[in-house]
């Protein structure tokens, strides 16, 4: 990964400075001109200590967000005692983990990193869910389109990348809203037929005894394609064959989940 040299975005959404405004000129027959609709506002500050934190560091608070590391709290205050204040790192971690380009970065499924910008571990799948879902209303809230289409394909991701069934997922969420359990329902609605899918392509591949190639000519169809569905149907079949019931957490405490904080 190569080093950036992009200041760390400011704690709103980057606008352009406003133009300098000139006195009203006289329109036709005597009218004043129109202003603006939206005149433009100035970009807040960055936050100081974000400021610090992308000349320290500048791989993981620079031009890319990238999901960062459980523990880098403590790590800074470690690495930077006469530097960080640990209040005021806190309140500049919290501000970058709630940033949209860090949800973004979250709900893309990208791992986790340490300071060197080295990937460390996989996301939880109940933060890249968490983040979805926070993209997808920060969007809506802005947007005349229905972007329901995008989150559940996102979410979709998700949930196979997590390898988790129905039950485990919704388990391992736990809290959900009315557009979360919509979007779910659909998500793995969606999931369900592709599985129904495939399994019907491998159990006619299985019955005609046939190889790939010729299977995949008698149905008009890419080898390359068949190949993938019925590597996907195969896994699918020993990771369920696999996979435990679901247990129930001991108690509340172990059903919340933990927030995404670095």
């Amino acid at each position: 990964m190569t080093d950036t040299t992009t200041a760390p975005e400011s704690e709103s959404e980057t606008t352009p400075a406003p133009a300098r405004q000139r006195p009203a000129r006289q329109g036709g027959r005597g009218r004043p001109q129109a202003k603006p609709q939206n005149p433009a506002r100035a970009p807040r500050a960055v936050h100081p200590v974000l400021q610090q934190l992308f000349e320290l560091h500048p791989k993981m608070f620079g031009a890319q967000f990238l999901p960062l590391k459980l523990g880098v709290y403590q790590e800074l205050l470690a690495l930077h005692p006469d530097v960080l204040k640990r209040d005021e790192l806190k309140v500049a971690l919290g501000l970058h983990a709630r940033s949209m380009r860090y949800l973004e970065s979250v709900a893309a499924g990208h791992p986790r990193h340490d300071l060197n910008g080295e990937p460390v571990e996989p996301v939880a799948p109940e933060h890249v869910h968490h983040a979805i879902m926070e993209v997808f209303r920060r969007r809506q809230a802005r947007s005349n389109e229905d972007l329901r289409p995008y989150a559940r394909a996102q979410l979709i991701e998700a949930i196979e990348a997590s390898g988790l069934s129905r039950e485990s997922y919704l388990l391992c969420i736990r809290q959900q809203d009315e557009v979360s359990t919509s979007l779910l329902d659909d998500a793995f609605a969606e999931l369900a037929e592709q599985a129904a899918k495939r399994d019907a392509l491998r159990s006619m591949f299985d019955a005609s005894g046939k190889s790939v190639a010729e299977f995949a000519d008698m149905y008009g169809m890419d080898p390359d394609e068949v190949a993938r569905t019925l590597e996907r149907a195969r896994a699918a079949q020993t990771t369920q064959a696999a996979v435990p019931a679901p247990a129930e957490p001991a108690d509340e405490a172990a059903a919340t989940p933990t927030p995404d904080a670095p």
